[in-house]
């Protein structure tokens, strides 16, 4: 029950946070009043990065396991 309870947290935090940026995107003014530059769409996923990245993480893990010398 509370692995539900947290997920839907999750989900309207999420929500709440992406509804604000397109808010801001749409508004073309940032909070603090200056003109912001106009939203660019997201960059493309870089696979190779990605898989890098979770290498290195994979190995830092399991170095502070001490699993790895």
């Amino acid at each position: 029950m509370d692995k539900k309870k947290m997920t839907a947290a999750m989900a309207a935090v999420m929500n709440y946070i992406q509804t604000e940026e397109e808010a801001i995107c749409m508004t073309g003014v940032m909070p603090g009043g200056m003109p912001e530059v106009p939203c660019a769409p997201p960059a493309p996923l870089k696979l190779w990065a990605v898989s890098g990245r979770q290498a290195q993480m994979q190995m830092r893990n399991l170095m502070q396991m001490k699993a790895f010398r």
